[in-house]
């Protein structure tokens, strides 16, 4: 499968990244080259392989989920730059769609 400079600059584009004539060249290639070990993958017989999610003999290595005391209000926001009633104040990334 072939990907273009066009989808690569449209992806960057959606992810907010400026790249240049040659990242996109070289990341049209590494994509392209992704595309195609998958199409292999396709390929290959898996009849009878059981799914697994890691290959390791794992059980639920997480804790117990407790609800204990945490810190107050206060001193989360000690060091906020911009504490804002009772809230991390965080610059607006949204941006305005035309309809």
């Amino acid at each position: 499968m072939n990907i273009g400079k066009e989808q690569v600059e449209h992806v960057a584009t959606l992810a907010r990244l400026e790249i240049s004539e040659a990242e996109q060249a070289t990341f049209s290639r590494q994509l392209s080259d992704i595309l195609s070990f998958f199409e292999q993958l396709k390929g290959i017989e898996t009849t009878g392989v059981e799914p697994t999610a890691t290959v390791l003999e794992q059980t639920n290595v997480f804790r117990a989920d407790e609800a204990r005391p945490s810190l107050p209000v206060e001193q989360a926001l000690a060091n906020a730059p911009r504490p804002d009633d009772g809230y991390f104040g965080v610059p607006r990334i949204l941006e305005e769609r035309e309809t």
